[in-house]
């Protein structure tokens, strides 16, 4: 397509005709797309962006890896509503991601973004396919007879164009049938709250992390994507220097994994949180703790080393 504003509105389109969809782009490609990705919200399109973060803001450093645009994917459309992102930390891992993602897009009928970052965009590794037969794909609901195809349950079924039933397909607020209506309070906090309650009492189901030396530890590190990796060589490191920390990976970015955070970070003397950006994800995990959280930032396109994270570790405790 032309831009990436029409590129997501090319996909959004292409899953009401029937098929399942998805694009790629990086930060500013995303930034276009976020009325787009709002639209897709609204209306209920399960489709799939894929969004290789790299440094910005605007142009920024074009080729260069980042994980700044958390948030992003959370707020960056406007109104209320829930979203899902996944954050993959390997090769192998983006692909099994990828049909995660497909799927939970068709379950909770909601785009689906992939946070990768440049790092993991540009890697080279062993991927292993899984026999196509081992492979779960959860079909698309679709609707029998004259159901509506907004409402009437948490997750509606779906009417696609060519079905020889008539359905309108509308960013503004709509009544369960797709009718429009934009002055009726009652029609928009009934729409608006279901379309954010799907995903938030799904939210167990949706979220997945890593746990590791989490039955005996004093200090807690958390990560996601590709920072993971040198994470994960620290933490060794650090355990065999006797320090006892724990780690916790986030795969599921959004809804946030607060449970689990809540309940770890409860047990430890304090949270660090390296990520390729100025300290992002750990805003949110601080407000669901009292322990102190110590961001270890790193910006400008280089990802943490082992001896980085370790060293900021040992420093503040």
């Amino acid at each position: 397509m032309e831009d990436e504003i029409a590129s997501l509105g090319a996909v959004i389109g292409a899953v009401w005709a029937g098929g399942k969809s998805m694009t790629a782009t990086s930060g500013p490609g995303f930034s276009l797309m976020q009325e787009n990705l709002g639209y897709a919200c609204m209306t209920e399109t399960p489709c799939v962006i894929v969004n290789v973060q790299r440094s910005g803001p605007s142009t920024g450093q074009a080729t260069k890896a980042a994980q700044g645009d958390v948030l992003q994917a959370r707020w960056g459309t406007h109104g209320d509503h829930e979203m899902i992102a996944l954050s993959p930390h390997s090769v192998q891992e983006t692909f099994d991601i990828m049909i995660d993602a497909f799927n939970l897009s068709e379950k909770y009928r909601n785009p689906v973004i992939i946070l990768l970052d440049g790092e993991i965009g540009h890697i080279r590794e062993k991927i292993v396919f899984p026999d196509p037969d081992s492979i779960e794909v959860i079909p698309r609901n679709i609707a029998a007879g004259n159901a509506d195809p907004f409402g009437g349950e948490r997750i509606p079924p779906m009417i696609e164009f060519g079905m020889n039933q008539q359905v309108h397909v509308t960013g503004s607020t709509h009544k369960p049938d797709g009718m429009r209506d934009v002055s009726t309070m009652e029609v928009h906090d009934t729409l608006i709250r279901r379309i954010y309650d799907k995903i938030d009492s799904g939210r167990e189901d949706i979220i997945k992390y890593e746990e590791h030396f989490t039955d005996d530890f004093d200090y807690l590190i958390i990560s996601y994507g590709a920072t993971a990796r040198p994470t994960m060589g620290a933490v060794l490191s650090l355990r065999e220097q006797g320090i006892k920390i724990g780690f916790l990976r986030y795969i599921t970015i959004w809804p946030f994994a607060n449970r689990i955070t809540k309940s770890l970070c409860a047990r430890a003397k304090k949270v660090f949180v390296p990520e390729m950006n100025l300290g992002q994800l750990s805003r949110e995990i601080q407000r669901f703790t009292d322990k102190e959280v110590v961001s270890i930032s790193k910006i400008g396109g280089v990802c943490h080393t082992i001896a980085e994270i370790e060293e900021a570790v040992v420093s503040n405790i």
